[in-house]
């Protein structure tokens, strides 16, 4: 796998390459990177002149912050090994890695996100297909079998009208909602918050890869396992990769499906659409009357789903479950079993009281 030096650096700092041990510095997480890099770009070093030197503190020289220490930054710098061992790895697997300084890297995570943006992405398939945007289709691990025909269905009605399909490729909606899509020919991008070396090995999804018809994402380390955390973070991810998006089935007021939903609302990332739901204590009743839009059942038009930006404002009255907590969580990536963490990982992260179900 051929990267440049910045890519090279920028992984270093941000990304873990295989299980820590005691003592082992933290990579930077998305927030810590953003400001390191705005300062590097602000003094004009570009992140390869960090591996260029023997003393990468030299090129520090103004920089201060109690967290992100010259120390730190020179330790991280330090793992080539694990790196190169890491991205040949990758490389036989299919793999890709772009970084937020890449061209293509996706305009509505930059735009949406700002320095909040993943530093890398990992992937394998039709990278261009991450600036497609498209209609997220999101939903319970745990929903009925006529939420997953209907995601099916909408899957592939979303296609057949040329727009990609965007969604988490967790077990449920997204992976029915994907597949729906993909066996119409349409194009689909699956953000992953866990496990891509395995995904992108998998015979469903082999077809739609080699047909240059989906690309599957994912800004944890390729092996990552399941995490709470990471499944919570990633799907604001999702959100910002769409134009509009559709609630097939959601908790109420539990779970991480409900979680990104509401965080969405607040942010005002994209116009979100809620599926019919006959019980009134549902949680899509709920998203409606925190500010979804009920999916209208007189046929579908996904281009009638998305909203100018100027005409669709977050929510201020939304309080997000994600108030007041780091994105992710070393301790629910090592109760999990993950055999990678990530740059995402925060120490002190709790799930709200309300979390029954991840997404």
């Amino acid at each position: 796998m051929n990267i440049d030096a910045q890519t090279q650096a920028i992984l270093l700092l941000t990304t873990w390459f295989a299980k820590p041990a005691t003592g082992d510095p933290k990579p930077l997480t998305p927030t810590e990177w953003g400001r390191f890099a705005q300062w590097l770009k602000e003094t004009g070093v570009a992140p390869g002149i960090l591996l260029a030197t023997s003393d990468p503190g030299q090129c520090l020289n103004g920089w201060s912050d109690r967290a992100i220490t010259p120390e730190r930054i020179a330790r991280l710098l330090e793992r080539s090994a694990a790196l190169g061992s890491a991205l040949e790895k990758w490389q036989r697997a299919g793999l890709w890695v772009m970084a937020r300084s890449d061209p293509d890297y996706p305009s509505r995570l930059k735009k949406r996100l700002k320095l909040d943006a993943p530093p890398v992405l990992f992937g394998r398939g039709n990278r261009e297909l991450l600036d497609r945007g498209g209609i997220a289709v999101i939903g319970s691990r745990e929903a009925s079998e006529a939420d997953l025909a209907f995601a099916s269905e909408v899957g592939g009605k979303i296609a057949l009208q040329g727009y990609s399909v965007v969604s988490g490729g967790a077990r449920g909606v997204d992976e029915t909602a994907m597949l729906g899509a993909l066996e119409k020919q349409g194009t689909v991008v699956g953000v992953l918050a866990d496990n891509l070396l395995r995904a992108a090995a998998s015979p469903k999804y082999r077809e739609g890869l080699m047909a240059k018809n989906l690309a599957l994402v994912s800004p944890f380390n390729p092996e990552a396992g399941f995490a709470v955390g990471n499944a919570m973070a990633r799907n604001k991810y999702i959100y910002c990769l769409s134009d509009a998006s559709l609630m097939v089935a959601a908790g109420n007021n539990r779970g991480g499906t409900w979680a990104g939903a509401v965080e969405n609302l607040k942010r005002g990332w994209v116009p979100l659409w809620v599926k019919s739901h006959p019980d009134g204590d549902s949680g899509n009743v709920a998203l409606v009357e925190r500010g979804g839009r009920w999916l209208s059942e007189q046929g579908f038009d996904a281009g009638g789903l998305m909203v100018p930006e100027s005409t669709y404002k977050p929510q201020p009255s939304v309080a997000s479950p994600f108030d007041g907590y780091p994105a992710a969580s070393t301790s629910a990536a090592a109760e999990a079993g993950s055999a990678v963490p990530t740059a995402e990982i925060a120490s002190d992260f709790k799930p709200p009281a309300a979390y029954a179900e991840t997404k």
